[in-house]
């Protein structure tokens, strides 16, 4: 698990480019992870998310941006998932993803729907992870089923999970059923869900709301690396203890 998928996409070069011309600028490297809840081998889960991954790497090469792909399993960390969720101890595997998310500039989310919900380990995964851990992170939601009967768990219960881990969705919500397969506009839904992804990542959305207004943010004890200790001596609540003073 968490191995770079084959085939990253490489800036293209020119053959005709003039002997002296100045060197061209390194490409900006950016990070994508994939989260899969598949439980089978091959998986569907996994292959929507590698779709939307490989079509977003090449988006951001055609932008000048170098893009990596990492996988995180979850069908292998099962067991640690199920772990921490009892005993709050985290894992080398279970911190191995945690660290790959912290570090990814755009994420694709992939589950499992079963009896009209997500998978039970992919929630779980999530939910035992840092809350602050990805505010702001840009995120492609996708999820695959047996019958076109579960299309709106995506936006139904997936989406309000991410936006208390203080995600950005992007629009495009992703559905499979077995006929959403051979169906011609299909892949125009993958593009325009990367596409929407790219945009966000290209941007330095993340960035620029963790730099800027991490602040801001609500943050549990424990969760914001020791930033969540500060104490804002010029906020109302303070000057009130200072009896209106400062």
């Amino acid at each position: 698990m968490n191995t770079p998928l084959d085939g990253a996409p490489q800036q293209p070069h020119t053959a005709d480019s003039p002997a002296d011309a100045m060197p061209a600028a390194a490409p900006r490297r950016i990070s994508l992870a994939i989260v899969s809840a598949g439980t089978s081998d091959p998986s569907t889960t996994t292959m929507l998310a590698r779709r939307v991954a490989d079509k977003a790497a090449a988006l951001a090469a055609s932008q000048g941006l170098d893009a990596s792909i990492r996988l995180i399993d979850l069908r292998a960390l099962a067991a640690d998932v199920t772990t921490a969720l009892v005993s709050q101890h985290v894992s080398p595997a279970l911190q191995e993803a945690s660290d790959i998310l912290r570090d990814a500039d755009g994420v694709i989310a992939s589950t499992p729907v079963y009896k009209a919900g997500a998978s039970g380990l992919f929630t779980s995964f999530f939910q035992v992870l840092d809350n602050d851990l990805l505010i702001g992170t840009p995120v492609v939601l996708a999820a695959t089923a047996g019958s076109a009967r579960h299309a709106l768990v995506v936006d139904d219960q997936i989406r309000g999970m991410f936006a208390y881990l203080r995600t950005v969705t992007v629009p495009t919500a992703l559905f499979a059923d077995p006929d959403d397969w051979n169906r011609s506009d299909f892949g125009t839904r993958i593009e325009r869900a990367a596409t929407e992804l790219i945009a966000l990542v290209a941007g330095g959305f993340r960035a620029a709301v963790r730099g800027d207004s991490w602040g801001a943010y609500q943050h549990s004890y424990g969760s914001a690396g020791g930033t969540e200790l500060g104490i804002d001596l010029s906020s109302d609540l303070m000057r009130l203890a200072t009896g209106g003073r400062g």
